[in-house]
Protein backbone atom coordinates (compact mmCIF):
# COMPACT_ATOMS: atom_id res chain seq x y z
CA UNK A 1 0.00 0.00 0.00
CA UNK A 2 1.42 3.41 -1.04
CA UNK A 3 2.21 6.00 1.61
CA UNK A 4 0.64 9.45 1.51
CA UNK A 5 4.03 10.92 0.62
CA UNK A 6 4.43 8.67 -2.44
CA UNK A 7 0.88 9.44 -3.57
CA UNK A 8 1.58 13.14 -3.19
CA UNK A 9 4.82 12.86 -5.16
CA UNK A 10 3.12 10.98 -7.99
CA UNK A 11 0.31 13.52 -8.16
CA UNK A 12 2.72 16.46 -8.27
CA UNK A 13 4.82 14.82 -11.00
CA UNK A 14 1.84 13.73 -13.12
CA UNK A 15 0.21 17.16 -12.90
CA UNK A 16 3.51 18.88 -13.68
CA UNK A 17 4.05 16.69 -16.77
CA UNK A 18 0.58 17.58 -18.09
CA UNK A 19 1.31 21.27 -17.44
CA UNK A 20 4.70 21.04 -19.15
CA UNK A 21 3.22 19.40 -22.25
CA UNK A 22 0.43 21.96 -22.55
CA UNK A 23 2.80 24.90 -22.08
CA UNK A 24 5.32 23.62 -24.64
CA UNK A 25 2.60 23.21 -27.26
CA UNK A 26 1.20 26.66 -26.52
CA UNK A 27 4.68 28.24 -26.52
CA UNK A 28 5.50 26.68 -29.90
CA UNK A 29 2.27 27.86 -31.54
CA UNK A 30 2.46 31.34 -30.04
CA UNK A 31 6.13 31.78 -30.93
CA UNK A 32 5.42 30.79 -34.55
CA UNK A 33 2.41 33.10 -34.82
CA UNK A 34 4.25 35.92 -33.04
CA UNK A 35 7.24 35.75 -35.36
CA UNK A 36 5.15 35.42 -38.50
CA UNK A 37 2.83 38.28 -37.53
CA UNK A 38 5.71 40.35 -36.10
CA UNK A 39 3.88 40.58 -32.73
CA UNK A 40 6.13 41.20 -29.72
CA UNK A 41 3.12 40.79 -27.39
CA UNK A 42 2.45 37.27 -28.68
CA UNK A 43 6.16 36.40 -28.54
CA UNK A 44 6.27 37.66 -24.91
CA UNK A 45 3.26 35.46 -24.16
CA UNK A 46 5.07 32.51 -25.74
CA UNK A 47 8.16 33.15 -23.60
CA UNK A 48 5.94 33.19 -20.53
CA UNK A 49 4.49 29.78 -21.51
CA UNK A 50 8.00 28.43 -22.05
CA UNK A 51 9.10 29.63 -18.63
CA UNK A 52 6.03 27.87 -17.17
CA UNK A 53 7.12 24.63 -18.85
CA UNK A 54 10.65 25.00 -17.50
CA UNK A 55 9.20 25.71 -14.07
CA UNK A 56 7.28 22.43 -14.26
CA UNK A 57 10.47 20.52 -15.08
CA UNK A 58 12.30 22.06 -12.12
CA UNK A 59 9.29 21.31 -9.89
CA UNK A 60 9.54 17.63 -10.83
CA UNK A 61 13.29 17.54 -10.16
CA UNK A 62 12.80 19.31 -6.83
CA UNK A 63 10.00 16.95 -5.80
CA UNK A 64 12.13 13.88 -6.58
CA UNK A 65 15.16 15.23 -4.71
CA UNK A 66 13.02 16.32 -1.77
CA UNK A 67 11.69 12.77 -1.52
CA UNK A 68 15.07 11.29 -0.66
CA UNK A 69 15.24 9.44 2.65
CA UNK A 70 16.88 11.11 5.67
CA UNK A 71 20.52 10.23 6.30
CA UNK A 72 23.20 10.93 8.89
CA UNK A 73 24.05 14.36 7.53
CA UNK A 74 20.42 15.32 6.86
CA UNK A 75 18.39 13.67 9.65
CA UNK A 76 15.30 15.77 8.84
CA UNK A 77 15.29 14.78 5.18
CA UNK A 78 15.56 16.85 2.01
CA UNK A 79 12.11 18.45 1.95
CA UNK A 80 13.44 22.01 1.84
CA UNK A 81 14.92 21.36 -1.60
CA UNK A 82 11.45 22.16 -2.95
CA UNK A 83 11.90 25.71 -1.66
CA UNK A 84 15.31 25.99 -3.33
CA UNK A 85 13.95 24.80 -6.69
CA UNK A 86 11.09 27.25 -6.27
CA UNK A 87 13.70 30.00 -5.92
CA UNK A 88 15.34 28.89 -9.19
CA UNK A 89 11.96 28.92 -10.94
CA UNK A 90 11.39 32.43 -9.62
CA UNK A 91 14.69 33.54 -11.15
CA UNK A 92 13.71 32.07 -14.52
CA UNK A 93 10.35 33.89 -14.46
CA UNK A 94 12.08 37.16 -13.55
CA UNK A 95 14.66 36.73 -16.35
CA UNK A 96 11.91 36.00 -18.89
CA UNK A 97 10.08 39.16 -17.84
CA UNK A 98 13.19 41.36 -18.08
CA UNK A 99 14.08 39.95 -21.53
CA UNK A 100 10.54 40.54 -22.81
CA UNK A 101 10.56 44.09 -21.39
CA UNK A 102 13.78 44.96 -23.24
CA UNK A 103 12.31 43.72 -26.54
CA UNK A 104 9.07 45.63 -25.94
CA UNK A 105 10.90 48.89 -25.24
CA UNK A 106 12.87 48.41 -28.47
CA UNK A 107 9.56 48.11 -30.34
CA UNK A 108 8.33 51.35 -28.75
CA UNK A 109 11.49 53.18 -29.83
CA UNK A 110 11.44 51.64 -33.33
CA UNK A 111 7.82 50.65 -34.05
CA UNK A 112 7.07 47.69 -36.34
CA UNK A 113 3.52 47.07 -37.51
CA UNK A 114 2.11 43.62 -36.68
CA UNK A 115 0.31 41.53 -39.27
CA UNK A 116 -2.59 39.72 -37.62
CA UNK A 117 -4.68 37.08 -39.36
CA UNK A 118 -7.66 34.86 -38.63
CA UNK A 119 -5.23 32.04 -37.75
CA UNK A 120 -3.62 34.32 -35.16
CA UNK A 121 -6.97 34.98 -33.50
CA UNK A 122 -7.91 31.28 -33.51
CA UNK A 123 -4.60 30.25 -31.89
CA UNK A 124 -4.84 33.00 -29.27
CA UNK A 125 -8.43 32.02 -28.42
CA UNK A 126 -7.47 28.34 -28.21
CA UNK A 127 -4.57 29.22 -25.92
CA UNK A 128 -6.87 31.14 -23.59
CA UNK A 129 -9.30 28.21 -23.32
CA UNK A 130 -6.45 25.73 -22.71
CA UNK A 131 -4.92 27.96 -20.02
CA UNK A 132 -8.20 28.34 -18.15
CA UNK A 133 -8.77 24.56 -18.17
CA UNK A 134 -5.14 23.87 -17.22
CA UNK A 135 -5.27 26.41 -14.39
CA UNK A 136 -8.42 24.87 -12.92
CA UNK A 137 -6.96 21.35 -13.14
CA UNK A 138 -3.55 22.19 -11.65
CA UNK A 139 -5.05 24.25 -8.85
CA UNK A 140 -7.50 21.47 -7.98
CA UNK A 141 -4.71 18.89 -7.78
CA UNK A 142 -2.55 21.27 -5.75
CA UNK A 143 -5.30 21.64 -3.15
CA UNK A 144 -5.84 17.88 -3.04
CA UNK A 145 -2.20 17.22 -2.10
CA UNK A 146 -1.53 20.54 -0.31
CA UNK A 147 1.15 21.54 -2.81
CA UNK A 148 1.91 25.27 -2.82
CA UNK A 149 3.89 24.94 -6.05
CA UNK A 150 0.95 23.39 -7.92
CA UNK A 151 -1.52 25.89 -6.50
CA UNK A 152 0.80 28.70 -7.59
CA UNK A 153 1.15 27.15 -11.04
CA UNK A 154 -2.63 26.95 -11.36
CA UNK A 155 -2.99 30.61 -10.40
CA UNK A 156 -0.23 31.51 -12.84
CA UNK A 157 -2.12 29.71 -15.63
CA UNK A 158 -5.22 31.78 -14.89
CA UNK A 159 -3.09 34.94 -15.01
CA UNK A 160 -1.62 33.82 -18.34
CA UNK A 161 -5.12 33.37 -19.72
CA UNK A 162 -6.07 36.90 -18.67
CA UNK A 163 -2.89 38.28 -20.26
CA UNK A 164 -3.59 36.36 -23.47
CA UNK A 165 -7.04 37.95 -23.52
CA UNK A 166 -5.35 41.36 -23.52
CA UNK A 167 -3.22 40.31 -26.51
CA UNK A 168 -6.34 39.07 -28.30
CA UNK A 169 -8.11 42.37 -27.64
CA UNK A 170 -5.04 44.18 -29.00
CA UNK A 171 -5.20 42.12 -32.17
CA UNK A 172 -8.93 42.76 -32.62
CA UNK A 173 -8.40 46.51 -32.14
CA UNK A 174 -5.71 46.55 -34.79
CA UNK A 175 -7.80 44.58 -37.28
CA UNK A 176 -10.90 46.76 -36.78
CA UNK A 177 -9.51 50.30 -36.41
CA UNK A 178 -5.82 49.81 -37.40
CA UNK A 179 -4.38 51.13 -34.15
CA UNK A 180 -1.29 49.21 -33.01
CA UNK A 181 -0.91 48.74 -29.27
CA UNK A 182 1.64 45.95 -29.71
CA UNK A 183 4.68 47.35 -27.96
CA UNK A 184 2.67 48.82 -25.10
CA UNK A 185 0.80 45.57 -24.41
CA UNK A 186 4.14 43.75 -24.62
CA UNK A 187 5.54 46.14 -22.02
CA UNK A 188 2.55 45.57 -19.76
CA UNK A 189 2.93 41.80 -20.07
CA UNK A 190 6.64 42.05 -19.29
CA UNK A 191 6.04 44.12 -16.16
CA UNK A 192 3.38 41.66 -15.04
CA UNK A 193 5.84 38.75 -15.49
CA UNK A 194 8.55 40.66 -13.59
CA UNK A 195 6.10 41.36 -10.75
CA UNK A 196 5.20 37.64 -10.59
CA UNK A 197 8.89 36.70 -10.54
CA UNK A 198 9.64 39.08 -7.65
CA UNK A 199 6.64 37.78 -5.68
CA UNK A 200 7.78 34.18 -6.23
CA UNK A 201 11.30 35.07 -5.09
CA UNK A 202 9.93 36.66 -1.91
CA UNK A 203 7.78 33.59 -1.22
CA UNK A 204 10.74 31.25 -1.77
CA UNK A 205 13.01 33.29 0.51
CA UNK A 206 10.29 33.38 3.19
CA UNK A 207 10.01 29.57 3.07
CA UNK A 208 13.79 29.15 3.31
CA UNK A 209 14.07 31.60 6.23
CA UNK A 210 10.87 30.26 7.83
CA UNK A 211 8.07 32.68 8.61
CA UNK A 212 5.46 32.92 11.34
CA UNK A 213 3.47 29.74 11.90
CA UNK A 214 0.19 29.70 10.00
CA UNK A 215 -2.34 30.95 12.54
CA UNK A 216 -5.01 28.38 11.63
CA UNK A 217 -2.62 25.44 12.12
CA UNK A 218 -1.14 26.78 15.36
CA UNK A 219 -4.61 27.43 16.79
CA UNK A 220 -5.75 23.90 15.96
CA UNK A 221 -2.67 22.35 17.57
CA UNK A 222 -3.01 24.45 20.74
CA UNK A 223 -6.70 23.48 21.01
CA UNK A 224 -5.75 19.82 20.60
CA UNK A 225 -3.10 20.10 23.33
CA UNK A 226 -5.44 21.69 25.90
CA UNK A 227 -8.06 19.00 25.29
CA UNK A 228 -6.09 16.93 27.81
CA UNK A 229 -8.05 17.53 31.01
CA UNK A 230 -4.94 18.08 33.16
CA UNK A 231 -3.44 20.70 30.84
CA UNK A 232 -4.14 24.22 32.13
CA UNK A 233 -2.60 26.02 29.16
CA UNK A 234 -0.36 25.60 26.11
CA UNK A 235 2.34 28.12 25.16
CA UNK A 236 5.52 28.64 23.13
CA UNK A 237 4.43 26.48 20.20
CA UNK A 238 7.32 26.30 17.75
CA UNK A 239 7.07 24.49 14.40
CA UNK A 240 10.03 24.00 12.10
CA UNK A 241 9.17 23.38 8.47
CA UNK A 242 11.35 20.79 6.69
CA UNK A 243 9.38 20.82 3.45
CA UNK A 244 5.68 20.82 2.49
CA UNK A 245 3.63 19.10 5.20
CA UNK A 246 6.78 18.22 7.18
CA UNK A 247 6.63 19.88 10.60
CA UNK A 248 8.62 19.13 13.74
CA UNK A 249 8.01 21.20 16.82
CA UNK A 250 7.80 21.76 20.52
CA UNK A 251 5.34 23.24 23.01
CA UNK A 252 5.15 24.12 26.70
CA UNK A 253 2.19 23.04 28.80
CA UNK A 254 1.06 24.15 32.26
CA UNK A 255 0.30 21.40 34.78
CA UNK A 256 -0.59 21.55 38.45
CA UNK A 257 2.25 20.83 40.87
CA UNK A 258 0.45 17.86 42.47
CA UNK A 259 0.91 15.57 39.45
CA UNK A 260 3.45 12.73 39.41
CA UNK A 261 6.16 12.11 36.83
CA UNK A 262 4.10 9.16 35.57
CA UNK A 263 1.15 11.52 35.03
CA UNK A 264 3.33 13.95 33.09
CA UNK A 265 4.68 11.13 30.93
CA UNK A 266 1.19 9.85 30.14
CA UNK A 267 -0.07 13.33 29.25
CA UNK A 268 2.94 14.10 27.04
CA UNK A 269 2.63 10.86 25.09
CA UNK A 270 -1.10 11.37 24.60
CA UNK A 271 -0.56 14.89 23.24
CA UNK A 272 2.21 13.75 20.88
CA UNK A 273 0.11 10.93 19.46
CA UNK A 274 -3.06 13.01 19.03
CA UNK A 275 -1.31 15.90 17.28
CA UNK A 276 0.55 13.51 14.97
CA UNK A 277 -2.61 11.59 14.03
CA UNK A 278 -4.74 14.68 13.37
CA UNK A 279 -2.27 17.14 11.86
CA UNK A 280 0.82 15.14 10.86
CA UNK A 281 2.99 17.29 13.14
CA UNK A 282 5.67 15.70 15.28
CA UNK A 283 6.00 17.39 18.68
CA UNK A 284 9.40 16.05 19.64
CA UNK A 285 9.58 18.12 22.84
CA UNK A 286 6.88 18.97 25.38
CA UNK A 287 8.14 21.20 28.15
CA UNK A 288 6.27 21.56 31.42
CA UNK A 289 5.45 24.61 33.53
CA UNK A 290 4.42 23.78 37.09
CA UNK A 291 1.45 25.70 38.52
CA UNK A 292 1.29 26.53 42.23
CA UNK A 293 -1.84 25.08 43.80
CA UNK A 294 -0.98 24.55 47.47
CA UNK A 295 -0.59 28.08 48.82
CA UNK A 296 -3.10 30.96 48.51
CA UNK A 297 -0.38 33.47 49.38
CA UNK A 298 1.58 32.42 46.29
CA UNK A 299 -1.51 32.65 44.13
CA UNK A 300 -2.08 36.23 45.36
CA UNK A 301 1.53 37.10 44.52
CA UNK A 302 0.99 35.72 41.03
CA UNK A 303 -2.08 37.94 40.56
CA UNK A 304 -0.12 40.97 41.74
CA UNK A 305 2.83 40.31 39.42
CA UNK A 306 0.44 39.68 36.53
CA UNK A 307 -1.07 43.12 37.19
CA UNK A 308 2.41 44.67 37.20
CA UNK A 309 3.38 43.02 33.91
CA UNK A 310 0.21 43.95 32.03
CA UNK A 311 0.33 47.54 33.27
CA UNK A 312 2.97 48.02 30.57
CA UNK A 313 1.92 48.51 26.94
CA UNK A 314 3.09 45.94 24.42
CA UNK A 315 2.76 42.82 26.60
CA UNK A 316 1.06 40.08 24.62
CA UNK A 317 1.29 37.23 27.09
CA UNK A 318 2.54 36.09 30.48
CA UNK A 319 2.72 32.40 31.37
CA UNK A 320 4.68 29.71 33.19
CA UNK A 321 4.50 31.43 36.58
CA UNK A 322 5.97 29.43 39.45
CA UNK A 323 7.10 30.50 42.89
CA UNK A 324 9.53 28.22 44.71
CA UNK A 325 9.29 29.22 48.36
CA UNK A 326 12.03 26.86 49.47
CA UNK A 327 14.65 28.30 47.10
CA UNK A 328 13.10 31.79 47.09
CA UNK A 329 12.72 32.06 43.32
CA UNK A 330 9.97 33.45 41.11
CA UNK A 331 9.96 32.40 37.47
CA UNK A 332 7.72 33.28 34.54
CA UNK A 333 7.81 34.08 30.82
CA UNK A 334 6.57 37.15 28.98
CA UNK A 335 6.00 37.88 25.30
CA UNK A 336 6.48 41.45 24.07
CA UNK A 337 4.98 42.68 20.80
CA UNK A 338 7.48 43.06 17.93
CA UNK A 339 6.01 46.56 17.42
CA UNK A 340 7.81 47.70 20.58
CA UNK A 341 11.06 49.21 19.34
CA UNK A 342 13.17 48.46 22.40
CA UNK A 343 11.86 45.19 23.79
CA UNK A 344 14.92 44.67 26.01
CA UNK A 345 14.35 48.03 27.69
CA UNK A 346 10.72 47.15 28.46
CA UNK A 347 11.87 43.78 29.76
CA UNK A 348 14.31 45.52 32.11
CA UNK A 349 11.59 47.89 33.39
CA UNK A 350 9.33 44.95 34.26
CA UNK A 351 12.18 43.03 35.85
CA UNK A 352 13.19 45.98 38.03
CA UNK A 353 9.61 46.68 39.11
CA UNK A 354 9.01 43.05 40.14
CA UNK A 355 12.43 42.79 41.79
CA UNK A 356 11.91 45.97 43.83
CA UNK A 357 8.57 44.75 45.16
CA UNK A 358 9.67 41.16 45.84
CA UNK A 359 13.31 41.71 46.71
CA UNK A 360 13.59 38.62 48.90
CA UNK A 361 13.16 36.43 45.84
CA UNK A 362 15.45 35.69 42.95
CA UNK A 363 13.52 36.78 39.83
CA UNK A 364 13.80 34.74 36.61
CA UNK A 365 11.91 36.29 33.69
CA UNK A 366 12.27 34.72 30.26
CA UNK A 367 11.66 36.96 27.25
CA UNK A 368 9.89 34.65 24.80
CA UNK A 369 9.46 35.32 21.09
CA UNK A 370 6.03 35.85 19.53
CA UNK A 371 6.26 32.98 17.03
CA UNK A 372 2.63 31.85 16.81
CA UNK A 373 -0.92 33.03 17.49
Amino acid sequence: MESDFIKREKTVIKTSIISIGANIVLAAFKAFVGLVSNSIAIVSDAVNNLSDALSGIITIVGTKLAGRSPDRNHPYGYGRIEYMTSFIVSGIVLYAGITALIESVKKIIKPEVADYSLVTLVILTSGIIVKFILGAYVKKKGREVNSDSLIASGSDAFNDALLSISVLVCAVIYITIHVSLEAYVGTFLSLFIIKSGLELIKESVDNILETRIESELSSKIVKEVIKEKEVEGAFDLILNNYGPDKYLGSVHIELKDNLSVADVDRISRSITNNVMEKYGVILHTIGVYSINTKDKKIMNIQKDITKIVFSHKGILQMHGFYLDEKNKTISFDIIIDFKIKNREELYREIYDEVKNKYSIYKINITLDIDVSD
